[in-house]
């Protein structure tokens, strides 16, 4: 079970870390991250981190979001800097097998990050 928190509204230029509790996992995944979805759009990659650390941003947020993991607290993280308007949407934590959507088997309901300008 994979729960998110931590979004929320925030003006642009500001700053969120959005937590993703990985819980009753039977084993450690290949590759966690984060995907969002604003309305009338498709699902789109934000960041993912394979279990050995790689990270991989998508360009648009690339050099002002940050990916880590806390395997001690099964935690996924996503921090976001400077934020603009166009980051509003309901970000999902996933995890799976690989990298990619359909890769992903197992996906949290999400949390709504607002962005104004």
């Amino acid at each position: 079970q994979l729960v998110e928190s931590g979004g929320g509204s925030v003006q642009a230029g500001g700053s969120l870390r959005l937590s993703c509790l990985n819980s009753g996992q039977p084993y450690i995944p290949y590759c966690m991250g984060w995907f969002r979805q604003a309305p009338g759009k498709e699902r789109e990659l934000v960041a993912t981190i394979m279990h050995h650390g790689k990270a991989n941003y998508a360009d648009d947020v690339k050099g002002r979001s940050s990916i880590s993991k806390d395997s001690a607290k099964d935690t996924l993280y996503l921090e976001m800097n400077n934020l603009k308007p166009e980051d509003t949407a309901m970000y999902v934590c996933a995890a799976g097998n690989g990298c990619s959507a359909r890769e992903m088997q197992f996906w949290g309901q999400g949390t709504q990050v607002t962005v104004s300008s």
